[in-house]
């Protein structure tokens, strides 16, 4: 099960998500959210225990379609997962949001 908390800091929009990315439900929930915020996003992957296939294809299909994100604290299982579909480096992935990451949130 994937749940998924919202924390608004103006400039930036983190989603904290826990759980699992996998087909179903919770790539449909992931996606609502993102779509619903949009912009300015960072998705917070610190308590995801796993992604699969549809979870990583989900990701890439928001970020096709321009919605722009970066994901953060990403547990060595999800970066491995990313990583083994040939994802890894299609995402921009932080440890920490500084406002140097927010000047590049959005496409040039």
């Amino acid at each position: 099960m994937l749940t998924v908390t919202v924390k608004d800091l103006g400039e930036v929009v983190t989603l904290f998500c826990k759980g699992t990315i996998v087909s179903g439900a919770e790539v449909a929930i992931l996606c609502a959210a993102v779509r619903q915020y949009g912009r300015n996003l960072v998705l917070d992957l610190g308590e995801v225990d796993g992604i699969d296939a549809a979870g990583v294809g989900a990701l890439i299909a928001l970020q096709s379609a321009g919605v722009y994100f970066k994901l953060k604290h990403l547990a060595r299982r999800v970066r491995e997962t990313l990583r083994l579909r040939g994802a890894e480096s299609i995402f921009e992935i932080c440890e920490d949001v500084d406002s140097s990451i927010l000047q590049t949130l959005q496409p040039a």
